[in-house]
Formats: structure tokens, C-alpha cells, sequence
């Protein structure tokens, strides 16, 4: 996670590959988040399994239950793809949420 300004998003960086083995780590660094807007850089992705799309959903509805932003940012053409196979299109499950003020 890089230092970030006061009040902006927190950035998590996902891997290259996404699979099994990504999972529970995934949920770990994003548990580690939680209660702070964030936006997930998925720009590096080039593989994702099942499991790390089942991760992300649950932080998305996680973090809208819990009143704060989530987002994928920088979305590799993989990444898009695997969400497109598996279901879950970028747009709108994974659009910018912003909370109510």
C-alpha cells in the first residue's frame, strides 16, 4: 500500500496472477483496509481465478455495507476479460461507489 494524502483513497495493488493460492492473502490485505475508501489497482493482473473475483465482490458489498468507496482502478484487458467469462462485467459491479455524504 503506498502512503497516500490525508483523506484519499487507500491503494491496493493487485499481482500478476490472481489464482487459489492469491485468495486468502487477498482477503487478508483487504480485511487489513477495511473502514477506508480504496481503490484496487488492477493494472497488473494477467491471470485471475474464481476465488479472487469471489474475494473482490465480497469487499465490494463489504465496503458498500460499511459506507465506504471502492473501486477498480487501471483494469488490464485480462482482468476485464476474466470478470466479462466469469459474469461479473467491470461496469457496474465494479464502478466507482462513492458513499452518501
Amino acid at each position: 500500500m503506498d502512503a497516500q494524502p490525508q483523506n484519499a483513497p487507500a491503494v491496493l495493488r493487485l499481482g500478476q496472477i490472481l489464482d487459489l493460492n492469491a485468495a486468502t492473502p487477498l482477503a487478508s490485505e483487504l480485511l487489513a483496509l477495511r473502514g477506508h475508501d480504496i481503490d484496487v489497482d488492477a493494472a497488473a493482473v494477467s491471470r485471475m481465478g474464481a476465488q479472487c473475483l469471489q474475494v473482490l465482490l465480497s469487499a465490494r458489498a463489504t465496503w458498500r455495507d460499511d459506507g465506504f468507496a471502492f473501486a477498480i482502478t487501471g483494469a488490464s484487458p485480462e482482468f476485464t476479460a476474466v470478470l466479462d467469462i466469469l459474469g461479473a462485467p467491470l461496469d457496474p459491479t465494479f464502478q466507482a461507489w462513492e458513499p452518501s455524504a
